[in-house]
């Protein structure tokens, strides 16, 4: 893509935001109550000024630090877990047979319902903020991970073990490589699903983090608190899974990827033969399409069977007699 295609798709990407806010300005600024009630929200200067005021204490940052060492620590117990037991269910009947009902069973508990599990098993609520982070994320790494494995073309493994490779070669050269756009694709929908978690915990158990300033910025209906929380939790939000992204486009920049459109063929890239222009006339001695070829072929072919002369050598046809 050019240069300019790509400023215009910043701007694009931009304007849609600006637009956000210009709306939002403008309905809570002249308290719009159409069905919905904007009279309360605060505006989007009282947000901006909250959050200049938040990010000169060093409360903010503190937050901060708790909810991205909560999140990365939660988020990699579950890549690491999910990426193992994805694989060993997609690869072994045992592992399927023995984990499979477990995980279909558990999977559709919702992650913040496992709170009172934590509080029971754990003995601290940093600790049990982490195993619900960890568990909201799992399952959607386990789930593409399964799928992406058992999708592999079978005879890639084949492959590998005519030419002596061993059980452990397929799995490093084979079924891990090619099973990272899948895994990568559950790790963005993990990382999403852990930053709900993770607020939530904290908003009923946690002690720091955005979450729970953000809990107790509404029970003392400080509002513009309460937008200055979903802000930082929606940034962090977007770094964290841009994050996922890049790093998913690094360690597969191996995969063959479609040009963009309007992009101009790469050097010796091979083009597309064009098409036959069914108006143009045929050369001499050429014949026009291959179904006259075909024709011509088995006319001649019947004629030097009927006496051993072509056909230009048969006796005419006689003549009808002109009607008196």
């Amino acid at each position: 893509m050019s240069a300019g295609g790509r400023a215009g798709r910043r701007l694009v990407r931009a304007g849609s935001l600006l637009a956000a806010l210009g709306a939002w300005q403008l309905l809570t600024a002249y308290d719009v109550n159409l069905w919905l009630r904007f009279e309360q929200f605060p505006t989007v200067g009282e947000v901006a000024s909250a959050l200049a005021d938040r990010v000169g204490t060093a409360a903010y940052w503190q937050d901060l630090g708790h909810s991205l060492r909560r999140i990365v620590t939660g988020f990699l117990l579950a890549a690491v877990l999910g990426v193992a037991a994805g694989t060993a269910i997609a690869r072994s009947r045992w592992a399927a047979d023995l984990l499979g009902p477990l995980v279909e069973v558990v999977r559709p508990i919702p992650a913040i319902a496992l709170v009172p599990v934590a509080i029971l098993l754990l003995p601290t609520n940093e600790q049990g903020i982490v195993f619900i982070t960890c568990a909201a994320a799992f399952f959607p790494v386990l789930v593409s991970t399964r799928h992406a494995v058992r999708a592999l073309n079978p005879g890639w493994e084949e492959a590998v073990l005519t030419m002596g490779g061993g059980r452990a070669r397929v799995l490093w050269s084979v079924v891990l490589p090619g099973a990272l756009p899948g895994v990568f694709g559950g790790l963005s929908v993990g990382i999403g699903v852990a930053w709900i978690c993770v607020i939530s915990a904290e908003m009923i158990s946690g002690e720091y983090g955005v979450g729970y300033r953000t809990w107790q910025d509404y029970t003392v209906v400080d509002y513009p608190g309460v937008f200055v929380g979903m802000v930082t939790i929606g940034a962090l939000g977007l770094l964290t899974s841009t994050a996922v992204e890049l790093l998913g486009r690094r360690v597969t920049a191996w995969l063959p990827r479609p040009a963009p459109r309007g992009a101009a063929p790469r050097p010796g890239a091979s083009r597309p033969a064009p098409a036959p222009d069914p108006d143009a006339e045929a050369a001499p001695g050429t014949p026009s399409s291959p179904a006259s070829a075909s024709a011509s072929a088995s006319v001649s072919g019947d004629a030097s069977a009927v006496g051993g002369e072509p056909a230009s050598a048969a006796a005419p046809s006689p003549e009808k007699e002109p009607v008196p």
